[in-house]
């Protein structure tokens, strides 16, 4: 009998051809020890040739499963979140966890069409960062009500539903600010995105605290909240450029935005950390190789990563429980590198 080239090829025609029974051949691509292995051999070699392709899915819906997490980042063009993806991965590996990645670029629009979408392919759970224009997380209520977990990382809502695993942001603002003013700087740019998002008002609330602690006077003037991609780093530039009165420290939220500003600010002959000392933050690769090599904040992706996956199977799993009262910080760490250094 011929089968149709273009139909899925199922246990019922590899049993049909060898004369076997069906559950001997599921058994077997299974690698189920009832079965002798000059039996699995043949049935395995035949699957092949035919090109049969195991639904998983189908099957572990049948038990209410469908063994995948979802994950849903504000982007993928990213160091930090390219990190934490291979944490997560690493250990949802382990755990025979297939995963689904969507990206909201930056869109709350899409963001929502994502989170519909994986609620629709029936993930077992989500790990989620916001975007920068995010309101509210009604789109997320789908899975509260059908008791699907979540984990938020990184950019999240305090007071919402769902797990949180973050780093101090308040300290990590206020140490890199610290920094500068213990390098010599009096008059410190403070370069951000979207103050909606926690991280970026979480590290602005560090760098005015820090200012009001050495008695530096807050100037609003020298906060700029922006974008943090090239064309955002290139206006910043500009705008430092045209200023009658510069700043002599920039702690900038960003490690490439970082890396555009301190380029074109060279380029107009601006030294740095001399006449502009300067630090970024995630600790990107491109940090160590630019000239000056470049003062950041570690942002451990990888661990968060492993730590928001690990959690989320653990509930899963039955071995521990999440709720919206669970937050996780992790520790960061300053890295001190040329780019700032004014007193040894």
């Amino acid at each position: 009998m011929k089968t149709d080239s273009r139909a899925d090829i199922t246990i019922y025609d590899i049993a049909r051809q060898l004369n076997l029974s069906a559950a001997t051949v599921s058994r077997a691509l299974k690698d189920h020890p009832a079965i002798n292995s000059k039996t699995k051999k043949k049935i395995n070699e035949l699957a092949t040739e035919l090109g049969y392709r195991s639904n998983n899915f189908a099957s572990n819906l049948r038990r209410g499963r469908t063994n995948t997490i979802g994950v849903l980042v504000h982007e993928l063009n990213s160091g930090f979140i390219s990190s934490v993806l291979a944490g997560i991965e690493k250990v949802t590996t382990e755990a025979n966890y297939d995963l689904l990645i969507a990206q909201s670029s930056e869109s709350a629009k899409k963001e929502i069409a994502n989170a519909n979408n994986l609620f629709h392919k029936r993930v077992d759970g989500l790990i989620a960062s916001l975007s920068f224009d995010t309101e509210n997380l009604a789109h997320f209520d789908p899975f509260v009500k059908k008791g699907i977990p979540l984990i938020f990382f990184d950019r999240v809502f305090e007071d919402s539903e769902g797990a949180k695993v973050v780093i101090d942001n308040f300290r990590a603002g206020y140490d890199m600010t610290q920094h500068l003013i213990n390098q010599g700087c009096k008059r410190i740019m403070h370069v951000t995105a979207s103050l909606k998002r926690n991280v970026y008002a979480d590290r602005l609330r560090g760098y005015k605290q820090a200012l009001a602690d050495n008695s530096i006077k807050y100037d609003d003037d020298l906060v700029v909240v922006n974008g943090l991609e090239e064309s955002d780093g290139i206006e910043t530039a500009q705008r430092v450029l045209r200023m009658k009165k510069k700043p002599d420290g920039m702690f900038i939220t960003n490690d490439f935005c970082a890396a555009v500003i301190m380029h074109h600010l060279q380029e107009e002959g601006i030294r740095i950390p001399e006449d502009i000392a300067i630090g970024g933050f995630n600790n990107d690769v491109m940090g160590k190789i630019i000239s000056p090599r470049l003062t950041t904040i570690d942002y451990p992706g990888v661990q968060m990563g492993e730590i928001a996956a690990r959690n989320l199977i653990s509930h899963l799993d039955g071995s521990a429980t999440l709720t919206h009262t669970n937050k996780i910080i992790i520790k960061s760490e300053l890295i001190i590198r040329e780019s700032s250094v004014r007193n040894s």
